[in-house]
């Protein structure tokens, strides 16, 4: 199941950076600039965390903080320039589940939220986004697929379907599933569409289409891309 994070940021560089970073970790990110949209957000949408500036063109995000805590035991965490060790222990007194202090890194971030999940008894990995396996070669964070060493094209569609995969390589991802999270929840009995995109992706990217070695199928259950047999900490060949 795909998480869904608030991330609460008015600068819009930033919230920019970190949006497209979380996405590509496989959360669906929702974004807001000021505190009303934020409070707007999250009464209106079901959320599992929130990364939660605290200086906001109209308001202080502990405003946010305090009605998220009289609601709901929704993780917050709380980005900040603000260093002094006093605000600390009152955000973290007043329910926020951890506080960074700005310039941070993404990946501490990530890691942050995936204890703060944790702790509400939400298991999340890292996401795996450098993908190989015999010929081919996939890296989400440039968008890049190769296949023996040439670029592939892929469309919009068919790179989201395919990051989805990868995130979980190794895994069966459902029908429901990936329905959901490449067209949305409204499309979940669409299993046409899978069919379709499936037969297009691996006409691109297997050696034999008609017997498939990278994107299997799970009858009746699901797709599964098979794991990846390199280390996906090596860079890809350059272009």
């Amino acid at each position: 199941m795909t998480m869904r994070v608030l991330l609460v940021e008015d600068d819009a560089e930033l919230r920019r950076t970190l949006r497209d970073a979380l996405a590509l970790e496989g959360y669906e990110m929702l974004t807001a600039a000021s505190l009303s949209e934020g409070l707007a957000l999250a009464a209106n949408a079901a959320l599992d965390l929130v990364v939660l500036d605290l200086g906001l063109p109209d308001g202080d995000g502990e405003s946010l903080l305090a009605a998220l805590r009289r609601r709901e035991s929704l993780p917050v965490l709380v980005i900040s320039a603000r260093q002094a060790e006093g605000q600390k222990i009152r955000l973290l007194d007043a329910g926020a589940d951890d506080y960074l202090v700005k310039p941070f890194g993404v990946g501490e971030l990530l890691a942050r939220m995936r204890v703060a999940l944790r702790h509400r008894g939400t298991r999340v990995s890292a996401a795996l986004t450098v993908y190989r396996r015999g010929a081919v070669q996939i890296d989400l964070a440039t968008q890049r697929v190769r296949r023996d060493g040439e670029p592939v094209h892929l469309t919009p569609t068919e790179f989201k379907l395919l990051a989805r995969l990868v995130r979980n390589a190794g895994q069966v991802v459902t029908h429901r599933q990936l329905l959901a999270d490449v067209w949305g929840a409204e499309f979940v009995e669409h299993t046409q569409y899978l069919r379709l995109y499936m037969g297009q992706l691996r006409a691109k990217l297997e050696a034999d289409p008609a017997e498939p070695r990278l994107l299997l199928t799970d009858p009746g259950v699901g797709y599964r891309l098979a794991e990846p047999d390199e280390d996906p900490a090596a860079p890809l060949m350059p272009s």
